[in-house]
């Protein structure tokens, strides 16, 4: 019998195979931790030599973020990632609960048009999208950067495949039979039963929105609006010389990404691992 209590023990041939991977994530994980050093280094010392621990000039690095108002970028993509995240699991999963457990006219070619809206490069639009911004006024507004990110074909895709093979069409039936509303089956129900698919999603948008740079290059035209990415170009411009303070705040705009692998790591590849063998 075995025993609870008893730890779990490494085989020997197990051993190559984590040498391997501890190798393979000082490497992947060194470049971080060497920009976060070179950020607490004046410029001069930088390139001196190779740091591998932190210096004693981080105080004077932040003062020159903080002061032309670095932190004001990091909030401001804060709220357009949190919210493109927001509105991209609204949108995906209503529209993929929809496609997924309902049969109506048309379906079947709206569902294949919005895959191959997937194929097509977004670089291929974004001349008719800045046109169609500045038509509609929407020119340093937040707007432009939300609301394509909220409407994901991936997300669609994504919800459409992983609602087909979690949710049986049975329970659905069982709670119409009941008299729940078609809207009450979806929170009540589906939702629940799609929480990692969500978590996943959710993830993965806000990671996108962080990332953006090209959209928010062409579209927001006051600094006030900036976020992070445009913010490190414009720190850039304005202390070219400064290359301690800059690596700082590039340090500080990648902090968030590194907390959400740190502490989502697992859900990410559970809800990428769980979805990709749904029918």
């Amino acid at each position: 019998m075995t025993n609870p209590n008893r730890k779990p023990r490494i085989a020997l041939r197990q051993i190559p195979v984590l040498l391997v991977v501890v190798v393979l994530s000082f490497f992947a994980l060194f470049p971080f931790w060497s920009m976060m050093v070179m950020g607490t280094y004046r410029t001069a010392d930088i390139y001196k030599e190779i740091h591998l621990w932190f210096g004693d000039y981080f105080p004077q690095n932040w003062a020159r973020i903080v002061e032309i108002d670095f932190f004001r970028f990091f909030v401001n993509s804060i709220v357009v990632a949190l919210t493109s995240s927001l509105l991209a699991i609204t949108t995906s999963s209503m529209a993929g609960y929809v496609f997924a457990k309902f049969e109506f006219r048309g379906s079947r070619a709206m569902f294949n048009f919005i895959l191959a809206t997937m194929m097509v490069p977004g670089q291929l639009g974004l001349i008719a999208f800045i046109i169609l911004v500045r038509r509609m006024g929407l020119i340093s507004s937040w707007l432009p950067l939300i609301i394509p990110t909220g409407a994901s074909a991936f997300g669609v895709f994504w919800m459409r495949q992983y609602i087909a093979g979690a949710v049986s069409g049975e329970l659905i039936e069982s709670a119409r039979i009941d008299g729940c509303s078609e809207f009450g089956i979806f929170l009540r129900i589906v939702v629940p039963m799609i929480t990692p698919a969500l978590m996943t999603l959710g993830l993965l948008s806000f990671l996108w929105s962080w990332n953006d740079f090209m959209r928010p290059m062409l579209i927001l035209e006051n600094e006030n609006l900036f976020t992070i990415p445009l913010g490190i170009k414009r720190m850039s411009s304005y202390m070219r010389q400064d290359i301690g303070a800059t690596i700082l705040g590039i340090s500080v705009g990648t902090i968030p990404i590194l907390i959400l692998f740190a502490f989502f790591n697992n859900t990410l590849v559970n809800g990428l691992t769980a979805g990709a063998v749904k029918e």
